[in-house]
């Protein structure tokens, strides 16, 4: 039995999960967030080729064809996070943070939640020697923002209910950019996306963005700890 800590961040690295399968765990665990769990959690994963539509998803930003699409194995699915568009695949790392912002540094703020879950994936990547930042009237994490060769690194959409915290974010670590053009990413048309491996030349250990992105989690977010949890571990908050 895991014992249950005020103020930790419980991580649970879930491997490669189908989308609808971490969609439903999210929902568990998010119940459990706001009756009895005391923690908040963190669920990181790849998911196999998905396609999602945010609440704001504009249609024809879907570019490919239904043949396309079976080709490549790629799922299409419609989704309850904000935003637009976007492409979820292997070598990408989506985080899940199930947090209670009545309880964090956010004051129950959304706008400074999503600030600060930026500045947590910018702090991240600057521990692999990249300069990454915002891009005004955007949310997200950008490649040389100031420039006119601004490109996305990591997408962020979420949902909360009873000021509870869910989706997140996606980093593209070692991520196959082809799949982004099936979309128009994020519905914005004038920027490009990039990868982690992309910007180094050269693929990075998903562990190490792993680490990276709890240890700013926690500073970002004052966590007195960071509790790695098994992915057999998600039975006892289910």
């Amino acid at each position: 039995m895991v014992n249950k800590l005020n103020n930790e961040l419980w991580v649970v690295d879930a491997g490669v999960t189908d989308y609808e399968e971490a969609r439903a765990l999210q929902e568990t665990i998010a119940t459990r967030r706001r009756t009895t769990l005391n923690n908040d959690v963190m669920i990181l994963n790849e998911h196999p080729p998905t396609i999602t539509l945010g609440r704001m998803a504009v249609p024809n930003h879907l570019l490919a064809t239904g043949d396309e699409l079976a080709e490549r194995g790629v799922k299409v699915l419609n989704t309850d996070r904000g935003g637009d568009i976007t492409f979820h695949g292997p070598g990408q790392v989506v985080g899940y943070p199930i947090i209670d912002l009545r309880n964090s540094l956010n004051g129950g703020d959304v706008h400074q939640y999503l600030r600060n879950l930026e500045e947590a994936i910018i702090r991240a990547l600057e521990s692999f020697g990249l300069s990454s930042g915002r891009l005004a009237g955007f949310t997200g994490v950008w490649v040389e923002p100031d420039s006119a060769s601004a490109r996305k690194i990591a997408a962020m959409g979420i949902k909360v209910s009873h000021w509870i915290t869910q989706h997140g974010f996606a980093l593209n670590a070692n991520t196959d950019l082809d799949f982004f053009n099936l979309i128009v990413p994020c519905g914005i048309a004038n920027h490009g996306v990039t990868s982690i491996a992309r910007e180094l030349g050269c693929a990075v250990n998903i562990q190490d963005v792993h680490a990276a992105l709890c240890n700013t989690m926690q500073n970002t977010f004052g966590y007195s700890l960071v509790r790695w949890m098994k992915r057999e571990d998600l039975q006892e908050l289910s």
